[in-house]
């Protein structure tokens, strides 16, 4: 049998063999084993101590048996010095690099930076005192993540090297990159404030501060290409960062705030914003509310929304996402209202909102656990260009909900009812058996059953328990 086939047929059956079963390949003879490694191009490993001599030598030997490697996610305990001069050595073709593990060393990122000259995508962790001047000597960088760690020293005397050495800045092709645990005194990170112009995507966590303000802002001010922004737990500096947006940045249109707002800087953002916003996703459960949501009906640059998401957002009603509603009416894609107890507490605010968006897509009930049959109905009956519908966690919604499903969405392809546990095995089977464009059902495995398990399969349908 294993002299059947050659090399390169075998090697594309391995590419077609699903994730959880191809790590059995190598276990069928030595030559499979080869055949597989050669072929791998992406790996994610958790590497334990010992990192003594022998342990990395290991290490490296099982790299080199990947030659077409380029995306690698470790993760190591300590010792980032002599795992990374092995990833370095051994894999030239590398690409991505996630590398989980207490802060790397600059000689170790200048060593990866020559040995790896093809690196485009680097995530690591880093120490105070901050310099990052190692960065001009990964040429073909695109997106780089850096979450910063160790105390903060009284100064941080980078800040000083930076200064000095600010005669040596240039530009970087930065599209993405995303920052955690900046302090108030890492002042170091201005560096990348004054040469990321052309960054697409910012992303912010944990930032209690941005560095440099001044060089912040003229960041956001020169940042004519920025397209996305996230920021995640940073209450501290939303309010800067709204203000700057609102007043300078034309191009965004997608942003995320989770875990910390400000109810006065999202008001000046929705007021003053010119950017064409395409996509809102706030997880902000003390901080928005309706004259936000009204605020934005109102404003014309967000006619063009067509993705947004609340979570958690406890001080909206009915008021606010209906007045969303009348003026996203012939734009908006995706809705999802995850865990905001406005869906069970205002009845017939879904039947409203499935009357006026009737270019739905996606819709998210998820976690609103006191949602009855007969609101998500009334819905349905509107929304019947869905092929996306999330409703995890409802825990009230029985085999009618299902039924509904069937007669109203037509266009179905993916379904989440998992921890509906008023959706019964019957519920399940009515549902698998007769919607056509269904491909992907999340559902518990106890509610399969044998008929929905053959039909799915026959159907090439996708179950995900």
């Amino acid at each position: 049998m294993d002299t059947l086939f050659c090399d390169e047929l075998l090697q594309e059956i391995f590419h077609r063999i699903p994730p959880p079963s191809a790590s059995a390949v190598s276990l069928v003879s030595r030559r499979w084993c080869r055949l597989l490694r050669s072929s791998t191009s992406s790996l994610s490993l958790n590497f334990p101590p010992p990192y003594n001599p022998t342990a990395i030598t290991s290490f490296s030997t099982f790299l080199r048996q990947h030659p077409f490697l380029s995306s690698l996610s470790a993760t190591a305990a300590a010792g980032d010095h002599p795992i990374l001069l092995a990833v370095a050595s051994s894999c030239p073709n590398l690409r991505h690099l996630r590398f989980l593990s207490p802060p790397v060393s600059v000689f170790s990122l200048c060593t990866l930076s020559t040995s790896c000259a093809h690196l485009s995508s680097i995530a690591v962790t880093v120490s105070r005192p901050l310099s990052l001047r190692w960065l001009p000597r990964f040429k073909s960088l695109k997106f780089l993540s850096l979450v910063i760690t160790n105390p903060l020293t009284e100064i941080d005397d980078s800040e000083l090297g930076e200064v000095k050495y600010a005669v040596f800045d240039g530009e970087l092709s930065l599209d993405s990159l995303s920052l955690c645990g900046i302090s108030a005194g890492d002042h170091g990170i201005s560096y990348l404030w004054r040469n990321c112009k052309n960054v697409k995507k910012l992303h912010l966590k944990s930032c209690e501060s941005v560095g440099d303000y001044p060089s912040f802002s003229g960041f956001l001010r020169l940042a004519s290409d920025l397209q996305e922004l996230e920021l995640r737990s940073c209450r501290s500096i939303i309010d800067v960062v709204m203000l700057t947006l609102a007043e300078n940045c034309a191009s965004l249109n997608s942003l995320l705030i989770y875990d910390g707002g400000s109810r006065e800087g999202l008001a000046q953002f929705f007021n003053r914003s010119k950017s064409s916003l395409r996509n809102l996703d706030f997880r902000l459960p003390l901080d928005l509310d309706n004259t936000h949501l009204i605020t934005l009906s109102e404003n014309f640059h967000f006619r063009g929304l067509m993705s947004l998401r609340l979570q958690s957002c406890c001080l909206v009603t009915g008021e606010g996402l209906k007045a969303v509603g009348r003026a996203l009416a012939h734009g908006l894609e995706e809705l999802a209202l995850i865990n905001c107890d406005v869906v069970e507490r205002e009845l017939g605010l879904l039947t409203t909102l499935g009357q006026d968006l009737k270019k739905l897509r996606k819709l998210d009930l998820s976690y609103n656990d006191m949602l009855l049959d007969k609101e998500l109905v009334s819905m349905l009956a509107s929304c019947d260009c869905l092929v996306e519908l999330k409703l995890r966690g409802c825990s009230k919604l029985t085999n009618a909900a299902v039924g509904a499903m069937v007669k109203s969405c037509k266009k179905l392809q993916h379904v989440d009812i998992t921890y509906c546990r008023s959706i019964e095995v019957q519920g399940v089977e009515l549902f698998v058996l007769n919607s056509p464009c269904l491909r992907r059902v999340e559902v518990e495995q106890s509610k399969l059953s044998e008929v929905a398990r053959t039909w799915a399969s026959n159907r090439f349908m996708q179950i995900v328990y």
